[in-house]
């Protein structure tokens, strides 16, 4: 069966019990291209209340069956699935490019591949996710069985709108939960365009579901009676609004990947190559919009000179990466919409009212799109708005200090705690720092990075529960005890 999705033929409709169908709802989603602003469609579904409980009536419907399925067989259908995501990625990413910007070589394919291996790496464990048995010596014996919820969903982020989908939908229906897909209203097309794979995979109707929408839509599925679990990546002050509205209706079960402020701490005997190449790297990939991107760098005093003249220098050579994303070289894209360009230029704007430096960066590239030079701040008050909120672009704050308590107070003096990175070459330091952040990540020598293995989320503010690994098997089921008498 061929790919019938592309650019010129984009998926509109909700995706519900295996078919493309019209949402209820008369409203619809406007997208427009970041490149340069033109209309991409006007006519996307956005589904509403009657939708939403189509979705969940079609998979309550579903689910028994799919819970009892053999391990190989559901194995077998997200292994399919995988192989289908792997075999039209270019089409999928391009999808996902039309209303995001990012480029297919930095960022698309990656994307694209983190979304096939979340499912091949999920079907894996569907065999191996054991629970639990405890000696009789009591006189009785107890089991604990790990149990799906029933019907969960998945509200996945505009930045990475096909990577987070394996990172939600493959652990859901790995452990035998059926999964509604909510995307943003920024990137709808790659999320709905699944639904083609998702039949073809041989997944049963009703159990993998896809819903466009905005926040309404988000808002209906969160305070939902009949949905269990709820996995949000997003703004914090979204994933508070989604954890209220869980907790009201039938708390159900929530997990929150939200935002971060991420610090890069850099001591002197560091690598300096090293130090520079991953901080720039971290605060332009995906043109800044990324929850874990190193936007605070602190720098010792002794190379900090050294390090900000080549951090400035890599930060230039960045700009020379930023173009039409659709374009051969092309590593760096525009912002996302003309929304979050005005908010990261407000962002720029009032820094330097506040009395920071920019180093390098600042403006605006070109006359039309939403492109922006990657920016460094120099000489930033600790208190102000750029060096402690998030700004979720190519914009990052340098300071330099003296000692290690000193910045491990500054680094931890703050309501996020997703990710941090420290530079050196001394072990008992590294380790002694990464033991000290308020983090959930820690990057030793590097920093804005995450493995599909080990635990990816924040401490504090920055979220509640983890994905990947085994601990997203145990975030979509719950433990049973079952204690067996065996005394009569």
């Amino acid at each position: 069966m061929s790919f019938p999705w592309s650019a010129k033929n984009l998926p509109k409709q909700i995706f519900i019990n295996n078919e493309y169908v019209a949402a209820k709802s008369s409203k619809k989603l406007t997208l427009n291209n970041p490149k340069d602003g033109s209309l991409i469609a006007d006519d996307v579904a956005l589904a509403g209340e009657q939708d939403v409980d189509a979705a969940v009536a079609a998979a309550e419907k579903a689910f028994p069956a799919w819970k009892k399925l053999g391990a190989t067989e559901r194995r077998n259908i997200m292994l399919k699935f995988a192989d289908l995501i792997e075999k039209n990625t270019q089409e999928i990413a391009e999808l996902s490019r039309i209303s995001l910007g990012a480029p297919f070589k930095a960022f698309g394919a990656f994307e694209v591949g983190l979304c096939a291996e979340a499912f091949k790496y999920n079907a894996g464990y569907i065999d191996k996710f054991g629970g639990e048995s405890w000696p009789q010596e009591d006189g009785f014996l107890k089991i604990v069985r790990n149990e799906p919820l029933g019907v969960t969903a998945g509200i996945v982020p505009w930045n990475g709108p096909v990577g987070t989908i394996g990172l939600k939908a493959a652990p859901a229906l790995a452990t035998g939960n059926c999964f509604i897909l909510k995307p943003s209203e920024k990137t709808p097309f790659s999320s709905l365009a699944l639904g083609t794979l998702i039949k073809e995979a041989g997944f049963p109707p009703g159990v993998f579901q896809i819903l466009s929408g905005d926040g309404t839509t988000g808002a209906l599925l969160a305070s939902h009676m009949r949905i269990r679990k709820v996995s949000f990546t997003g703004s914090i002050a979204t994933g508070k609004k989604i954890q209220e509205m869980a907790a009201k209706s039938n708390l159900k079960r929530v997990t929150l990947e939200l935002g971060g402020k991420s610090p890069a701490v850099v001591f002197d005997d560091c690598n300096l190559e090293n130090a520079i190449t991953w901080t720039a790297n971290a605060i332009t990939a995906n043109t800044g919009q990324v929850c874990f991107a190193a936007s605070r760098v602190y720098v010792q005093e002794g190379i900090y000179e050294k390090f900000i003249e080549g951090y400035k220098e890599a930060m230039r050579n960045k700009a020379k990466e930023v173009g039409d994303p659709e374009a051969e070289g092309t590593n760096i894209g525009p912002l996302v919409d003309e929304a979050q360009f005005k908010r990261v230029q407000g962002f720029i704007e009032r820094g330097q009212k506040s009395g920071a430096k920019i180093a390098v960066g600042g403006q605006r590239i070109g006359d039309k799109g939403f492109y922006l030079e990657p920016t460094v701040f120099t000489d930033v008050d600790p208190t102000s708005e750029i060096h402690c909120e998030e700004i979720f672009g190519p914009v990052s704050v340098v300071k330099s200090f003296k000692t290690e308590e000193e910045i491990m107070k500054l680094s931890n003096d703050t309501n996020f705690g997703l990710m941090a990175g420290v530079f050196t070459q001394d072990i008992n330091k590294a380790l002694r720092v990464a033991s000290d952040f308020d983090s959930g990540m820690v990057g030793i020598n590097c920093v804005s990075l995450m493995f599909l293995v080990t635990p990816f989320g924040g401490s504090k503010e920055s979220g509640l529960g983890r994905e990947c690994g085994i601990h997203a098997l145990r975030a979509f089921t719950e433990p049973k005890t079952i204690m067996i008498n065996m005394n009569y």
